[in-house]
């Protein structure tokens, strides 16, 4: 008798056992669920918020020839994208052209062989001019692109 009481008793436990471990998974996949919802609602929406608007392209008519290491030299050019905030004034380039030269020049000419090599030399350049030409904290200028790029 003894131990059919224990048998019996056996199953009750781990019932009540496995609803708590359902409870407690239910409790925790809702609460990251609902953590992650919020968020990404709310970087989506800061995001969507940040991201201006694409205005005018200002082509730079001079192409630069830059000398890179080992005898090397680099002859591009490049066109500023604008922002809406920047209206349709007219835009000294100096400042742009400055900075890519200071940007390219004395490179290895290895490091702008690469689609990588380019895209990371490009990304730095138009950080510094984004911040170059930011008015009030309103980005001016949004990307740059290349009109030409030769190596030699």
């Amino acid at each position: 008798m003894a131990d059919e009481k224990e048998t019996a008793e056996a199953p009750k436990k781990s019932k009540k056992m496995l609803m708590i471990v359902i409870a407690m998974t239910l409790v925790v996949l809702g609460g990251g669920g609902a953590g992650a919802f919020f968020m990404l609602r709310g970087d989506s929406a800061s995001a969507a918020e940040e991201k201006p608007v694409k205005g005018a392209v200002v082509a730079i008519d001079s192409t630069l020839t830059v000398n890179l290491a080992d005898g090397h030299y680099l002859k591009f050019g490049f066109s500023l994208q604008m922002t809406e905030a920047a209206g349709h004034e007219e835009i000294d380039a100096s400042q742009a052209l400055n900075l890519a030269i200071e940007q390219y020049t004395g490179r290895p000419i290895a490091e702008l062989s690469t689609e990588e090599g380019r895209n990371k030399l490009k990304a730095e350049l138009l950080e510094k001019i984004e911040k170059a030409y930011e008015h009030d904290g309103t980005p001016m200028v949004m990307d740059l692109y290349f009109t030409s790029f030769v190596t030699q």
